[in-house]
């Protein structure tokens, strides 16, 4: 298809694991950009599939690099490797980032909010956050556990001053999640940019779009991590102390309520995620790294600054900010 359209040039987004490949095959130039968690193959930091603190000792350095190989076993295949040998390219297991584009690497995650990464090579860029504003389509990734969504009620109800909003998507009916406190209204999709300048905390999978949009209005979070790199984001909510996390695994109301008054009653949460909000709005990260793009594919002269400095969600709102069903539904239409 590639080759009947005349395609000059193309951008891949790295968690398609290795589809690099069928450019380098093609000799057609490409720029990664990383709408998900960026991949880190060099190894100074875990790897996002797992919730290993951020440490820079030999040992972690090394638990680190074997993170990496087991990771790759499952994506870095034999018939990954058959198609590079037959295409004429080399292979190396133990250093996969061999695949990414020599011209860009673009993440839309604020350098500030990033873990301490030195091996990352001089054309990896920070932009922020490539939502306009506008809203996104909602992709459903994580739904059909009426039993999360449950205990994620019984949590939020222990704190009666506060509204819970839980979009639980498109798999389940708001009846299965039974019988519910006079403060939650449970919908299948929510406006979320919209419900999030409302809301007092975001409690939701630590999925990367959500974290960002969420700094972008200021709003602590409290992450449930399950899968993907949604563990890898949470330790940077921790590194960062823009809210608390807790795993999937440990999951109980009582917990849950526990960290929502931690979050509710410390400032400090609030704070950093405020200070991540102003970062956040120096710039534009779409238009970043749209500019990062025509650069590095030669059509424009000048390469701007780039280290200026969807999913299941569950909006918290204070009693100020309470919605109506009407109203939410009001926003949603619009």
């Amino acid at each position: 298809m590639v080759e009947r359209a005349g395609v000059e040039a193309l951008i891949l987004d790295p968690i398609q694991f290795f589809v690099e490949l069928g450019a380098m095959k093609l000799r057609i130039p490409y720029i990664d950009v990383s709408t998900a968690l960026y991949i880190d193959y060099w190894g100074y930091t875990p790897p996002g599939i797992y919730d290993w603190s951020h440490e820079t000792t030999p040992e972690a350095l090394a638990r680190n690099q074997e993170g990496i190989v087991r990771a790759t076993r499952l994506t870095y295949n034999e018939g990954i490797r058959a198609y590079a040998r037959e295409a004429g390219l080399k292979t190396d297991l133990d250093h996969p980032a061999w695949v990414f584009s020599k011209l860009a690497y673009i993440t839309q995650i604020p350098k500030a909010f990033d873990l301490e990464n030195p091996l990352l090579p001089p054309q990896f860029h920070y932009t922020g956050p490539f939502h306009d504003g506008n809203g996104r389509p909602k992709v459903d990734l994580m739904n059909g556990r009426a039993d999360v969504f449950r205990t994620i009620v019984a949590g939020v109800a222990k704190h009666k001053d506060t509204q819970l909003v839980p979009s639980i998507g498109g798999q389940l009916d708001p009846k299965q999640i039974g019988p519910v406190p006079s403060n939650a209204i449970i919908v299948n999709h929510a406006p979320q940019l919209e419900l999030l300048k409302k809301a007092a905390v975001c409690n939701a999978h630590a999925g990367l779009n959500t974290v960002l949009e969420s700094l972008a209005q200021g709003v602590p979070q409290v992450a449930i991590p399950i899968t993907l790199e949604q563990p890898g984001v949470a330790t940077r909510i921790a590194e960062k102390n823009t809210g608390l996390t807790l795993p999937f695994t440990k999951l109980t109301s009582d917990r849950l309520a526990t960290l929502l008054r931690e979050v509710f009653n410390n400032p400090v949460y609030r704070d950093n995620a405020r200070k991540f909000q102003h970062i956040i709005s120096k710039t534009n990260g779409l238009s970043l790294a749209a500019d990062i793009a025509e650069r590095s594919f030669g059509v424009r002269e000048e390469l701007p600054d780039s280290n200026i400095v969807g999913e299941r969600t569950a909006g918290i709102l204070r009693a100020d900010h309470k919605l109506h069903s009407q109203e939410l539904d009001e926003t949603a239409g619009r």
